[in-house]
């Protein structure tokens, strides 16, 4: 791996024909030192060790069905902006691949609105839908990628996006836009206007949107969202101005789901969506999303002194957020993809397989849900409740839904607070210090959104309910209201607040010479976090209801860095950070839908990350390559998915668990001509497990823990989740008559399916012999084939009588309409040793060609 990672550098990136590149040889092979020692690390996968034989029970596992489809968003377009080849290339052009810059998570990336987090409290990431639809208004920002000196933040490893909203930095005048698209939604229509500083020293900006589409790319999705954006400013004198913003992106959409190769397949449609069917002969889809969460901002920035500014913003988000699911009781799985209802499933049942066959191939919409028949059964389906809500002699006789659609919603409620110093000190040195607090308040729960025709749903535990059925005291999911029928809007199910504090201070100092620059800084945070549960739970009583102790942590982050200016026009970057992170709310706790208690010896993570980079910059050619090296340790991974042999829903959850990514990107740009320019960028990188992480299992519905410290067998096995190679090379022509066209081919490779550590436990290999050839097929992590791509972009504008402009951009991506790609996948987490194919991966196809027209008009 040493020599090939080597020899792919060198062939890269040294033998570039160009005239000036000579001069940075000598510099790059500096790089090479940090690329092969991270390339040096063991490649073979972790082996699981035999003679061994471990007395704890072995369960399959589904995939997770609770997972937010909101946590696949991903930050790229954020990125957009950054003036780093690199990124701005990854943040536009590899996001169709689900590429993530240097295989971190969402987490690892800092979305910041005039200094004030943006990112969830819960999970740690950043989710565009608060403020999605407003393009115009959040336009104005500052994009630094990595490890850096911020002037605004502390920052994150992944980099930071500061989304500035000062009244008066906005460009006076109108701008009126339509887009068509074919993605998510068809259409858009978009207005903004900005008054500038005004000579009453106000200033106002307004932005608002709407976005639509009766159907997506995918079949059965559609999207309804609209955004409003106003912002007003006060200069008060020359030092001091307030700022009010308040925003908000109210959206209603259907989702899509993923699949086996069988279904899609079966279903003729790479883009096969389970998660509509017919209702009444008009489309329904049972994963509908509804959001909206507007925030209020207020801001005051201090000019103390020409060379000390002193900005603060504080501000309050609320709303409501939720997804629909479909539930069910004392019923089949009615998913049309639920494994029992696959021909595959029968393959040994020759009548069944031939029967399910023919149905898929030949009656139309067989595999799509079917709306009529959950209104048939509920209406058929008349039951007595005896002493409803725990009240004596409270009968109520109606129709109990055996099918209904469920709302999950996480509803929050939240301040937030920033105060940031800005001071230069001398000629060549400056100062920022600041200090962030942040209150919040998620309600996380469950509503009755659609009785499907039925009178009320029963508000019991139905998993409990299979293993103590005589138990009524066992079997309540609220002690306090006990056989509640619960109608449409009411709460049921669950109920808890995930209380969470955070505090932190930071100091950065930075300082400039001729020769070299640098900098340091400190972090210093204080993290609180506790549960209050809302329901008294019949299975936990005890520490299911009221406040949980609380869990807190003290935590610091430091960094440092460096350019060495070899030349005007030769330089050398050189960033480090070792930091401590809290565990987030959502991995901290085993089971928090039901009861209070947290993973075993929760502890924060440590990170170390270092990168080095050498930059060349002329005025006809710039170009940066970068190596990195990170370690992730003692982290949480949580994973939350219906058991569909224990028939209740699970927590799988890895502790002590280490990752390691390392490798190296590449930007260029060169400047041909004055009107033709090329570019290039590569990523290349090995994200992998590091180590042999602890597993505990526990189910919502049993005090029991199923599995604790069961060891997964998984270091060397990769991450999974996006590709560790991506590649683009591309050209732009920008005519003097305002027009310009760009094309890029795009390719990307070693993308791996997330694994299930499951299927690398020692408990799994308990039943073959070391010659038995399915181990290798149980242990082997599956490699996806590469994927190629080319896009175009262009666009044109006219400037009328010096105050109009009209204009328009069109993007076209994969305009070779290949809809064959696999993106990414997932092994189930259900699994059967004795045939250890009758769960097979789930996968994404890369959507086929897809364009986005903007036209606009500003005065």
């Amino acid at each position: 791996m040493k020599k090939l990672f080597c020899v792919f550098f060198k062939t890269k990136f040294v033998e570039i024909n160009y005239l000036t590149f000579n001069k940075m040889k000598r510099n790059i092979l500096i790089l090479f030192f940090i690329l092969s020692f991270c390339s040096a690390h063991a490649q073979e996968k972790d082996s699981i060790p035999t003679g061994q034989q471990m007395d704890i029970p072995t369960i399959t596992l589904t995939e997770n069905e609770l997972e937010s489809d909101m946590q696949n968003q991903n930050i790229s377009g954020l990125l957009q902006s950054s003036q780093d080849v690199f990124m701005n290339t990854a943040g536009y052009t590899f996001g169709q691949a689900r590429f993530r810059i240097r295989g971190y998570g969402n987490e690892n990336f800092l979305v910041l609105l005039n200094g004030l987090t943006l990112n969830d409290a819960e999970t740690g990431r950043p989710y565009y839908y608060y403020w999605g639809g407003l393009n115009d208004a959040t336009r104005n920002k500052v994009v630094t990628s990595g490890l850096h000196f911020y002037d605004y933040s502390y920052g994150a490893l992944n980099g930071v996006t500061n989304i500035l909203t000062r009244a008066s930095e906005y460009r006076p005048g109108t701008s009126i836009s339509y887009s068509l698209a074919n993605k998510s939604y068809r259409n858009r229509v978009m207005v903004t206007h900005a008054t500038g500083l005004m000579s009453n020293n106000w200033a106002f900006t307004f932005s608002a949107s709407s976005r639509w589409a009766n159907e997506g790319y995918v079949k059965g999705t559609f999207y309804n969202a609209y955004a409003y954006f106003f912002s007003a400013e006060k200069k008060i004198n020359d030092k001091h101005s307030i700022n009010l913003t308040a925003f908000g992106s109210p959206s209603r959409t259907g989702r899509a789901g993923v699949a086996t190769l069988e279904a899609y397949e079966l279903s003729g449609d790479n883009f096969y969506n389970p998660n509509w069917g017919y209702q009444n002969g008009v489309m329904r889809n049972s994963r509908v999303g509804n959001t909206h969460q507007p925030r209020v901002l207020l801001s005051h920035y201090w000019k103390i002194k020409p060379d000390m500014q002193l900005t603060t913003s504080a501000s309050y988000l609320f709303g409501r957020n939720g997804v629909t699911a479909l539930n069910w009781y004392d019923a089949a799985d009615p998913r049309p993809d639920y494994y029992r209802n696959l021909p595959s499933y029968y393959e040994e049942g020759e009548y069944m397989f031939n029967y399910l066959t023919d149905a898929w191939l030949n009656q139309e919409n067989y595999g799509q849900l079917d709306w009529d028949y959950f209104y048939f059964a509920n209406r058929k389906n008349l039951y007595t409740i005896v002493d409803e809500s725990g009240i004596e002699g409270n009968n109520v006789t109606g129709n109990r839904a055996t099918f209904m659609v469920e709302e999950r919603r996480n509803d929050i409620k939240r301040f937030d607070f920033n105060s940031n110093l800005s001071k230069q000190l001398g000629e060549n040195g400056k100062l920022v210090a600041g200090v962030n607090l942040m209150m919040n308040k998620t309600h996380n729960f469950k509503t009755v959104s659609d009785l499907l025709g039925a009178d009320w749903w029963v508000d019991i535990d139905q998993f409990a309910e299979r293993d103590n059925a005589d138990d009524n005291y066992y079997v309540q999911t609220n002690l306090e209201t006990p056989n509640k029928a619960v109608k449409e809007g009411d709460i049921f199910g669950y109920y808890y607040i995930s209380n969470i504090n955070k505090a932190d201070a930071y100091g950065q100092v930075e300082y400039k010479f001729n020769k070299i620059d640098f900098y340091v800084a400190l972090n210093l945070s204080y993290t609180d976090f506790w549960r209050t549960g809302k329901m008294k739970n019949g299975k936990f009583p005890l520490n299911s209801y009221g406040d949980s102790p609380n869990k807190t942590f003290f935590n610091y982050a430091t960094k440092a860095g460096m350019t060495y200016k070899i030349t005007g026009r030769n330089f050398i970057l050189a960033n480090a950070t070792y930091m401590t992170r809290a565990p987030y709310f959502r991995n901290a706790y085993v089971s928090p839908r039901t009861r209070d208690n947290v993973v075993s010896n929760l502890s924060s993570e440590n990170i170390f990350s270092g990168d080095l980079s050498y930059l060349f910059r002329s005025p006809y050619l710039v170009a940066k390559i970068t190596g990195y090296y990170t370690e992730f340790r003692n982290s949480i991974e949580s994973r939350n998915f219906y058991h569909d042999e224990l028939r209740t829903f699970v927590n799988y959850i890895m502790t002590d668990l280490n990752k390691v990514h390392y490798g190296g990107e590449l930007g260029v740009e060169a400047k041909v001509s004055p009107t033709v320019s090329l570019n290039t960028a590569l990523g290349y990188g090995k994200y992998l497990y590091n180590n042999r992480p602890n597993i505990t299992i526990v189910a919502d519905n049993s005090a029991e823990v199923l599995v604790e410290e069961k060891v997964a067998y998984i270091k060397n096995y990769h991450l999974g989740g996006s590709p560790e190679m991506a590649a683009s090379l591309g050209g732009k022509y920008s005519a003097p008559k305002y027009w310009f066209i760009s094309i890029n081919a795009n390719y990307f490779a070693n993308s791996y399916v997330t694994i299930n550590p499951e299927r690398r436990t020692e408990e799994i290999f308990s039943m073959f012999v070391e010659s038995d050839p399915q181990i290798e097929s149980i242990l082997e992590q599956e490699k996806l084939k590469p994927v190629y791509t080319f896009d175009i972009w262009g666009g044109k504008s006219w400037r009328i009588k010096r105050k109009y402009t009209i204009g328009f951009n069109l993007s076209i991506n994969n305009i070779l309409n290949n809809t064959n790609f696999l993106t990414n996948g997932f092994e189930q987490l259900r699994f059967d040793r004795t045939k250890i194919d009758k769960f097979p991966n789930k996968y994404y196809y890369m959507y086929g060609r897809s364009y986005f027209l903007n036209v606009y008009f500003r005065f």
